[in-house]
């Protein structure tokens, strides 16, 4: 039985990048070769030479909402910070708030000018609560207008340019947290890559919360995955089994994009079809991997279940030894961090 604490490690706080590079392919990029089992400290745009012609790099195009809101009660003046999470229905959201003991059901919310209002309708666990917005106009550019990015906790400085919380390819509107592993691939970079031969393949997966939560029970079948939306298109569906039929790998960017395909592969056995849906897919070792064959990633929480799904495919102990070696030579950690690229 695999614990929590077999996927622990000690990380220096100083290690945990608080801003991103100017140069977003500038990071480092530690090479991860599974049948030789070594190792080899590169930088992030000689990412190139890991992929060949008729390969497809599979990327999430989510984009991150600026779904931090700050509000008060109008009876009383007190102030709330309302988090979204999950869009559930026409103008209703899953969100966090904080202080949640003063978000009773009907409790009403006004944020800014009074352009954007919200009635408190169920509560949940955690903090959680169902709310239901009402507001003049669009609600995405009202958003736009009075929302911050929803940075992770561990992320203490603030961010200049919220564009930097955002891959270059982001485009479809729905996360609460970016597909970090996107984040160090440049227009010029995917040029580049494109150039060479290489299929660039877009899925969505909208990044909840969860992905932060460290993982609380000791043994790791016992916890339960928070769910995410996907999709897959058809288009996609069908580049993604021409890469497969003429013999190219098929790379994900980041645990999303892994998460995803292996969702699908695991539903229709191995296949990969056109698809959308919720996932609550938990990858820890001992799961046979159906569609990803190499993917690029950050350095995730110690205890994570993003640390699980990178020993699953590179085996637990080469994923923390190649950790110990990324603390050692003074890597930078987790969204703004370095990245792995594993083989």
């Amino acid at each position: 039985m695999l614990t929590t604490e077999d996927f622990d490690f000690d990380l220096p706080e100083e290690l945990i990048a608080q801003t991103p590079l100017k140069d977003r392919a500038s990071s480092r990029l530690l090479v991860l070769n599974r049948e030789t089992n070594e190792m080899e400290d590169k930088h992030f745009y000689e990412i190139i030479d890991e992929l060949h012609a008729g390969d497809a790099l599979v990327m999430n195009d989510t984009r991150v909402l600026p779904a931090r809101l700050y509000g008060e009660k109008p009876e009383t003046g007190a102030h709330l910070e309302v988090l979204l999470l999950t869009n559930t229905q026409g103008d209703t959201w899953e969100t966090l708030i904080k202080p949640a003991k003063r978000a009773k059901v009907g409790t009403e919310i006004v944020f800014g000018d009074g352009r954007l209002k919200a009635v408190v309708t169920e509560e949940l666990d955690h903090g959680g609560r169902i709310i239901t917005f009402s507001y003049e106009g669009i609600f995405l550019e009202i958003l736009e207008s009075l929302g911050e990015m929803p940075l992770p906790p561990y992320i203490k400085e603030r961010l200049e340019d919220p564009d930097r919380y955002q891959t270059v390819y982001a485009k479809e509107n729905g996360s609460a947290a970016a597909p970090t592993a996107g984040l160090h691939f440049t227009q010029d970079l995917l040029e580049k890559i494109k150039e060479k031969g290489v299929h660039l393949v877009y899925l969505t997966l909208h990044v909840g919360l969860g992905t932060f939560r460290p993982v609380s029970v000791e043994n790791i079948s016992e916890h339960e995955m928070h769910s995410e939306f996907y999709r897959l298109t058809e288009q996609a569906a069908d580049q993604l089994n021409q890469v497969r039929a003429n013999g190219g790998k098929i790379i994900a960017v980041g645990t999303t994009s892994i998460r995803t395909l292996e969702t699908i592969g695991t539903k229709f056995d191995g296949e990969i079809r056109a698809d959308s849906g919720w996932t609550d897919i938990f990858i820890t070792p001992g799961y046979k991997f159906k569609v990803v064959e190499a993917f690029s990633t950050n350095f995730h929480l110690p205890k994570s279940t993003l640390v699980m799904l990178v020993s699953a495919f590179a085996g637990r102990d080469f994923t923390l030894s190649a950790y110990q070696h990324a603390i050692d030579e003074r890597y930078r950690f987790f969204s703004f961090g370095d990245a792995m690229f594993v083989k």
